[in-house]
């Protein structure tokens, strides 16, 4: 009969997205897409489960009723009650993409876990603990996370990266660095009062609150190769070569 998708509540109470097939009478998953909190993500999820079950399938549109072969409706009553659920697959994909980049350098599993989870749904650190439970079995406590970030500082993790991204770029033989881009952008505080780093300095959007601004270099291809934090009075112009001969 083929693949199908169906609609099934989880244990956390939000909705579950499944690819599924009769197989010999019996209903068997294929693949967890995801699980949704919101009308907004569960048509995400929906789509997602269509556009793998078409393939490159050319389908002609007869304009019917969303409600389709393809759904299958689970009745409450009979759904079968979700435990867990992990995206194994994207998970695999993010960590093995992690590593090829040389990122493992910086031997902090904790460190690529939020790293990651930041690709998947850029969120809070208290909140990203609910995401990497979505992605792997075993989630971090929030104190942990917040423990990565001394190292992070202690450890000079920047510099870590950066050396990998430098590798990465000049050994796969891509556009290589003799030509480069370079961006600036500013960050706001609500704070009332300047430090060392957040200055008040000049805003396109004549804005007052301290600031800091941000330096990112990237090869010709966009791929990054190195970012830089400043102080936010310091002029743009200032800090190019920095970050060039970092």
């Amino acid at each position: 009969m083929g693949l199908k998708f169906r609609k099934a509540p989880t244990g956390s109470g939000a909705t579950g997205v499944q690819l599924v097939e009769w197989v010999s009478g019996r209903l068997v998953v294929r693949e967890h897409l995801g699980s949704a909190h919101t009308p907004g993500e569960l048509a995400a999820l929906i789509e997602v489960a269509k556009q793998r079950i078409q393939g490159d399938q050319q389908a002609l549109d007869l304009e019917l009723s969303e409600r389709g072969a393809a759904v299958i409706d689970v009745p409450a009553a009979t759904a079968a009650r979700i435990q867990q659920s992990t995206a194994r697959i994207l998970w695999q994909g993010l960590t093995g993409t992690y590593s090829r980049l040389g990122f493992d350098v910086v031997g902090d599993p904790v460190f690529r876990d939020l790293v990651l989870c930041r690709v998947v749904e850029p969120t809070s650190k208290l909140d990203s603990v609910r995401v990497l439970g979505e992605l792997e079995t075993k989630p971090p406590h929030v104190n942990t996370l917040y423990n990565c970030l001394q190292r992070v500082v202690g450890r000079d993790y920047r510099s870590l990266i950066a050396t990998a991204c430098w590798a990465h770029v000049t050994r796969t033989g891509g556009p290589g660095v003799a030509l480069v881009l370079y961006d600036l952008t500013t960050l706001y505080f609500e704070a009332e009062k300047e430090d060392d780093l957040r200055k008040v300095g000049m805003s396109k959007e004549r804005k007052v609150d301290p600031q800091i601004t941000v330096g990112l270099l990237v090869a010709r291809d966009g791929f990054p190769l190195d970012v830089h934090v400043f102080e936010g009075n310091k002029a743009e112009t200032k800090t190019l070569i920095p970050v060039i001969t970092a």
